[in-house]
This record gives structure tokens, C-alpha cells and sequence, in this order.
């Protein structure tokens, strides 16, 4: 079962580029611990920030954006698709070359069993295929 899993391949892997690597971080929030680190756009009025002044960090600007064709890619070259139920998982189908299936975290041990179960049966992949299972078994 578990060797059956591991040789499902994407139809296509185009390579993924980042143009980016690290993070943007809002503006002086190295400075504060109760500062937020996550992105907030400048509004001050001298803010040399948001005027864009010499020796400041970069922008968020569209120019960082990633290529559409890879835009939500994981690294194996699947799209992702979060499953509930069984029924949601047969609506991959016709394309279980291109998207690969993620079990909810809500979802309980009993339907994960059966939703990885009909997986196997239908060839698709399961990004947590051993989530909740393997903490029941180890009790």
C-alpha cells in the first residue's frame, strides 16, 4: 500500500522560481516586541520608509509576484486540494495528475482510514496519508 503511493508523479513539473526567498517584514518591527513582523503598508506622512529613501528594506510590489503557472505548486509538482469526505476525494478523479489531496484537520481517524483507503484504490495522492493515524496506533 505504501509503495503504491510513493511512485505517483504530476503530469507536468515545471521548475518553480522565487523571486524572493525571505519574507517581507513591516517596517521597524525588529525594533518592538509588540510589533506585528507580518506585512503592513507605510502611511505616514515623512515616513522615509514609505518614500522610499535610500538604504530602507524593499516593498512589497507586484514586480515579486510568483508565475502563474506555478503560482500554488507544491514542491512535487501538485496543486493542492483539502478533502472532508470520500465523495470530495472522487472529484479527483480525472485529475489526480495534477492535484494531490490534503485530509482536514477535522476530519476523524475513522473516515481518514477510508478516505486513504479509496485514494489508493483511485491513484491519487495524499499529502498527510499518516496524520491522527499513527498517534491512535501508537497508544
Amino acid at each position: 500500500m505504501v509503495g503504491a503511493r510513493s511512485n505517483l508523479r504530476p503530469a507536468a513539473r515545471p521548475k518553480i522560481i522565487k523571486k524572493k526567498s525571505n519574507k517581507f517584514v513591516r517596517f521597524e518591527a525588529d525594533l518592538w516586541k509588540r510589533m506585528n513582523p507580518s506585512w503592513r503598508k507605510p502611511h505616514g506622512m515623512d515616513g522615509r520608509f514609505r518614500r522610499g529613501f535610500k538604504g530602507t528594506p524593499s516593498h512589497v510590489k507586484i514586480g515579486y509576484g510568483s508565475n502563474k503557472k506555478t503560482r500554488f505548486l507544491m514542491p512535487d509538482g501538485f496543486l493542492k486540494f483539502v478533502v472532508h469526505n470520500v465523495k470530495e476525494l472522487e472529484l479527483l478523479l480525472m485529475h489526480n495528475k495534477k492535484f494531490a489531496a490534503e485530509i482536514a484537520h477535522d476530519v476523524s481517524t475513522r473516515k481518514r482510514k477510508a478516505i486513504v483507503e479509496r485514494a489508493d484504490q483511485l491513484s491519487i495522492k495524499i499529502t498527510n496519508p499518516d496524520a491522527k493515524l499513527r498517534t491512535e496506533e501508537a497508544e
